[in-house]
């Protein structure tokens, strides 16, 4: 089961590249509608998303239904810490008090 969790896990991460990845390429300027959409940065997204897919299917074959939507939510923490270190963005008492919220529900769970 360990695992399965593994894989789980590592494809909540690469989903939170892909994203990381798309709001990169947003963040750009293009020079036409068809350009912003079929680029290198949003197809390599896109694929990794499919990856991440396939991930979660092969996970599921090995941990209980009731655990994989606990073990995804590891992504919020991902996409926070890449949001303070790729983009910049702030930390504030309010992000910081709903990741601890979901570290200790992640706990809570796990222990009980």
């Amino acid at each position: 089961m360990i695992k399965y969790a593994g894989i789980l896990l590592t494809g909540t991460f690469i989903s939170a590249i892909s994203q990381v990845l798309l709001k990169k390429s947003a963040l750009k300027k293009y020079d036409s509608v068809l350009r912003e959409y079929l680029n290198l940065e949003v197809f390599f997204a896109y694929l990794l998303f499919v990856i991440a897919t396939l991930m979660s299917i092969i996970a599921y074959k090995g941990i209980p239904l009731s655990m994989g939507p606990l073990l995804e939510a590891t992504g919020y923490i991902y996409i926070t810490i890449f949001g303070i270190a790729i983009f910049k963005e702030k930390m504030n008492r309010r992000k910081l008090m709903a990741l601890l919220c979901i570290v200790m529900g992640i706990v809570f769970y796990s222990v009980f």
